[in-house]
């Protein structure tokens, strides 16, 4: 069995803001593994189904759990602690999907451990499992307008530019989601996190370096960053 987990806010207030695409991924996800109905389990929303291959993993049909904490994203590591018990899985059986303040929004990034990056949802579930070996999928919020406070960025709604951008980005994480659980994170990480644009710009300045035997350089495709700067969010008391 995998878990994924979803990070976000409870309550009404907080539906269709940017620090709750964690949720709104494991919604989509829970509809893609056809799970079954919800219900409040391990201090959070709780749904089990199956994450079935496809590809070359076409005959992998993975038993998954997906899980909201309902304890404020602070509070993360202690719902999914508890599924972790329940369930005697390991982290290494555990997926947190989170948003990103330091990646372009709409724009994945797939690691398979690390530090918590200034997200705290996950830096409490690194506490509450005791190891930073926890696959995390970070979907980039892009930074804040100037003049905006981190605190109300994140804890805004989408504005009408954006719904479209996240519309689809939150599809496509609950597919890196459901990759990751029956393929595994080597094959999520290969898929989701190439940057189309930036791997044409290179190809590009390859070929125009074999044409041109005199031109030098470095390629300078950026990666994204791993983690937020959402530690300064000293305004967000419930998140």
């Amino acid at each position: 069995m995998k878990l994924i987990v979803g990070l976000g806010n409870p309550g009404r207030k907080y539906e269709q803001t940017r620090h709750n695409v964690g949720f709104m991924v494991a919604a989509k996800v829970a509809s893609l593994a056809e799970a079954d109905p919800s219900k409040i389990r391990f201090e959070g929303e709780f749904a089990e189904g199956f994450a079935v291959g496809t590809g070359e993993f076409g005959g992998v049909r993975e038993k998954l759990a997906i899980l909201c904490p309902h304890t404020y994203m602070n509070a993360s590591g202690k719902s999914v602690r508890k599924a972790c018990d329940f369930y005697k899985l390991e982290a290494s059986d555990v997926l947190v999907i989170c948003d990103d303040l330091d990646l372009k929004a709409g724009k994945l990034r797939i690691r398979r451990s690390g530090s918590a990056g200034g997200q705290r949802g996950l830096a409490d579930i690194i506490r509450h499992l005791g190891t930073n070996e926890v696959a995390r999928l970070r979907l980039g919020i892009g930074r804040p307008p100037q003049g905006w406070e981190t605190a109300d960025y994140v804890l805004g709604k989408f504005d009408k530019r954006e719904i479209e951008t996240f519309e689809l980005a939150t599809s496509n994480a609950a597919r890196a989601g459901l990759d990751w659980a029956s393929a595994g994170i080597a094959f999520a990480m290969n898929r989701y996190n190439a940057d189309p644009a930036g791997t044409k710009k290179k190809q590009k300045r390859t070929k125009e370096q074999h044409q041109s035997p005199s031109s030098s350089g470095a390629d300078d495709l950026s990666m994204g960053s791993e983690g937020g700067n959402q530690a300064r969010l000293e305004k967000e008391s419930e998140s």
